[in-house]
């Protein structure tokens, strides 16, 4: 199924050092590209919660963000890291003759990390709810990526049926196409002077309207619209390198119809194609 790389899920858990909640959101990346922002209960879990994420997600830049809202057990109270305190008073005393003006309140050297620290709070306990927490989030963040990359499928299957019609209506016209031309140079022959030798004529006849042949540039985009609707329809697997490869051989038989057409029609038949062609690689830069 096709993924967005766009989405937001959120989710909280209760858990008995007090409420934990987290957020994830991310929007289109080229890699798998994850910020964290984690209380200090969880430092010691990032690389875990690094990995979890990994396995889930392959693209997209991914800001996660979690939360522990303490809530001390009854007659637990909270305690202050001295040594830290007075490492960050001897750092001060230091400073104190470079800046005069340097003052720091208690309250503002409470909130400096590590110093207040919740009595009670099993490290381990907190982690293993945490991994928890964000295997349910990673799921409502899965299900969002996927109804919106169903979307982003529909849109793209609806361009390809358009570029589908464009090509067999060029298909059509080619036969059209190439009697005129061949009409048109057999008129300007027969007003030259001394007559062409009809051998000659015929042989250089036929190379010129093999250079207007676009019939294997049909054919090879017929062949691309198969692939993409293989793809829109496969698995759960991340498409959208493959996509925007693809959309690349898609722009290649385009450029080629453009150039080889002598004709109105199939030229503006091409500009058509490149421009939904350009809708559909909007449309897969947010795909997985």
């Amino acid at each position: 199924m096709i993924r967005s790389m766009t989405a937001f899920a959120a989710g909280a858990r209760a858990t008995e050092w007090g409420e934990l909640s987290a957020e994830l959101r991310a929007v289109n990346h080229r890699f798998l590209d994850l910020s964290l922002r984690l209380p200090d209960e969880l430092r010691a879990a990032e690389s875990a919660l690094r990995e979890r994420v990994a396995a889930r997600i392959s693209r997209g830049k991914l800001d996660l963000v979690l939360r522990l809202r303490a809530v001390p057990a009854e007659g637990a109270g909270l305690q202050v890291d001295e040594a830290l305190v007075a490492r960050l008073s001897d750092l001060a005393s230091r400073l104190q003759p470079a800046f005069p003006q340097l003052q720091v309140a208690f309250t503002e050297l409470l909130q400096f990390p590590g110093v207040l620290q919740s009595r009670g709070i099993d490290g381990e306990g907190v982690q293993r709810e945490a991994l928890a927490l964000l295997d349910a989030v990673l799921d409502d963040f899965t299900q969002a990526r996927e109804r919106e990359g169903g979307k982003l499928a529909a849109a793209i299957a609806e361009r390809a049926e358009a570029i589908a019609r464009i090509a067999a209506e060029v298909r059509t016209l080619v036969p059209l196409i190439r009697a005129g031309q061949r009409q048109k140079l057999e008129a300007r022959l027969a007003d030259l002077a001394q007559p062409a030798d009809p051998g000659r004529m015929e042989q250089e006849l036929v190379l010129w309207l093999q250079k207007l042949d676009v019939d294997e540039e049909l054919d090879r985009l017929d062949s691309h619209l198969v692939e993409l609707r293989r793809i829109l329809k496969g698995g759960r697997e991340p498409v959208g390198r493959r996509l925007d490869f693809l959309l690349q051989e898609f722009n290649r038989e385009a450029n080629t119809l453009g150039s080889k057409s002598v004709d109105a029609r199939t030229s503006n038949a091409a500009v058509e194609l490149k421009v939904l062609i350009d809708q559909i690689r909007e449309q897969i830069q947010n795909i997985e």
